[in-house]
């Protein structure tokens, strides 16, 4: 299975019966990411959690009384 990666537009081969492949098929909202691009995205995320200004916001839950 041929995939684009959605940042830098290369173009990378996937083994048909890898999860990675059923994913993408399946599900079309999964984006690929060649493996440039991850590590780069994973390492300026790293670099910004370290200055302490990287907040990540989780969804506040309601908590029912009645439950």
């Amino acid at each position: 299975m041929q995939v684009k990666c959605t940042i830098c537009d290369s173009i990378d081969t996937l083994n048909d019966d890898s999860l990675q492949a059923k994913r993408l098929r399946n599900r079309r909202i999964y984006m690929y990411l060649c493996r440039d691009c991850y590590n780069r995205i994973k390492e300026k995320t790293y670099q910004r959690i370290e200055t302490g200004n990287f907040r990540l916001y989780k969804e506040k839950k309601k908590v029912d009384d009645f439950i």
